[in-house]
């Protein structure tokens, strides 16, 4: 698939090398390219990266994101999957930019053309595309209102290494609020360990 992701941070720098690994067209999308020749991706203005697309992925953080995305202009990201993986933290990552809501819901709900997935923010970078890097396996969450876009989505998560049997479908857009809230516990858990490669497994009771 074409893969256009906004922004060029570690998450996702990271996304963009596993699905171009896997086969996939990928193009990063930053407000100044010309500023980000640095990278060893291409790299477009975030229009372009959009129209690009046939998945796009936002990756950037969380309290600027439906502004972004409003600069692109509800037309041209009318059908387009997005997957959200942003999350809004305040500077010190102690408070959610939306505590009372997702960036998830907001999104779908400025966008309302535009299929929003969200998915793999309840993670660090370095889990996303490595999973089979942890000591077990993990889970990844899916939220969302369109059955079609959380197939396709499951797939390209798939192709980062995230087996059916590890995704969880959560149910629609406002479960994003779980995931997003996690972001908290995820400063906790990494606190205590020392380090944020780590990532959670839903544990049920075995079948009869």
């Amino acid at each position: 698939m074409r893969i256009g992701l906004l922004g060029t941070g570690n998450v996702a720098r990271a996304l963009a090398h596993g699905w171009s690994t896997a086969g996939h067209d990928v193009l990063l999308g930053s407000r100044q390219p010309k500023d980000r020749t640095d990278l060893s991706l291409p790299v477009a203005g975030l229009k372009e990266t959009a129209a690009h697309a046939e998945a796009l992925v936002n990756a950037t953080p969380g309290d600027v994101s439906v502004e972004l995305l409003r600069s692109i202009g509800a037309s041209a990201l009318a059908g387009t999957l997005l997957i959200d993986v942003g999350v809004g933290l305040s500077d010190d990552f102690t408070e959610l930019s939306h505590p009372n809501s997702s960036l998830g819901e907001q999104i779908q709900e400025a966008f309302p053309l535009t299929p929003v997935v969200k998915t793999l923010c309840t993670m660090d970078s370095t889990v996303m595309t490595a999973p089979d890097g942890l000591d077990g396996p993990s889970t990844v969450f899916l939220s969302g209102d369109n059955a079609e876009a959380k197939q396709t989505t499951g797939r390209l998560l798939t192709d980062l290494g995230w087996p059916p049997s590890s995704q969880l479908d959560i149910g629609g857009i406002t479960t994003a609020r779980g995931q997003e809230h996690f972001a908290l516990l995820f400063m906790g858990i990494a606190g205590g360990l020392g380090n944020h490669t780590f990532n959670i497994n839903v544990v049920t009771r075995p079948s009869a």
